[in-house]
């Protein structure tokens, strides 16, 4: 069976100084519009761990969705470089050790939430690509078993996200980049996934990278949050979650949690 179906005990967070797993090294991206050059990063270094969950937050458009596409060999930087297990953001995307997962879930209407989930599946069929896990045990994974067979629009917002999650799992990449993915869903729902997602990634065992406007979805997520500045985004501060694991709602009214979103919040409006 593949690891993604083996549930994992979580005790503590892991140690951000465990085998790198992404290493960004002095990261700029420079856009070229017609009338003017815009920097969007510049010199960011950052390294994440096997296993670890790390969220980029920081007021909007401080570059956060353009430096996990850089990590994910979607864009190019225009300086500094990105390894993945020290091979490049694009060696990693071609075999398949990248799972994105984006705002909107991008669900075909037609088709079923089986036929959604396998569609990277047969769209990559000639390129040699395995299949690590079977979508039973996906769906499982995402708790969609019930609805294999449904389509989109009998799913909820959450659910329907779910399935994304779980598209991006079926090559069972190590890497999981995540950019805003429950942004367009009500704050009830929002605050639901963000569990929910806490229960697959404890099974899964991914790396992720999570990309957030939300101070209590950084906190509750992730072991480290890394504070971008203004545009041009550059580090301002990396900070540790030493809250215990496994997480569940009632953290969210602790002293040190609170602690934790008073420091953010300060940082963020500096």
């Amino acid at each position: 069976m593949s690891q993604t179906a083996v549930p994992v005990s979580r005790a503590a967070t892991p140690s951000h100084n465990a085998r790198g797993h992404v290493q960004v090294d002095r990261v700029t991206k420079t856009f070229d519009t017609k009338d003017a050059s815009v920097e969007a990063l510049r010199e960011v270094s950052l390294e994440v761990g096997e296993h670890e969950f790390v969220t980029l937050i920081g007021p909007s458009g401080c570059g956060k969705s353009t430096l996990l596409r850089i990590v994910g060999g979607l864009i190019d930087p225009t300086g500094g470089y990105i390894t993945i297990r020290g091979r490049s953001a694009l060696e990693a995307q071609r075999t398949k050790d990248i799972g994105f997962v984006f705002q909107q879930p991008a669900l075909l209407p037609w088709r079923t939430v089986v036929d959604n989930i396998e569609l990277p599946f047969q769209l990559n069929k000639g390129s040699g690509a395995d299949r690590l896990c079977s979508t039973e045990e996906i769906l499982a994974l995402v708790g969609l078993g019930a609805f294999a067979k449904a389509h989109p629009y009998q799913l909820s917002g959450g659910m329907q996200q779910r399935v994304a999650i779980a598209r991006a799992l079926i090559f069972d990449p190590a890497l999981l980049l995540m950019d805003e993915p429950f942004g367009a869903l009500d704050e009830i729902t929002r605050e639901g996934m963000r569990y929910e997602l806490l229960r697959i990634w404890g099974q899964s065992r991914k790396t992720v990278i999570f990309v957030t406007h939300s101070i209590p979805e950084a906190i509750v997520l992730s072991d480290r949050v890394v504070v971008l500045s203004p545009r041009p985004g550059e580090v301002r501060e990396v900070i540790d979650v030493a809250l215990p694991r496994p997480r569940t709602m009632e953290l969210e009214s602790t002293a040190e949690f609170v602690r934790l979103a008073d420091h953010l919040r300060h940082l963020l409006r500096a």
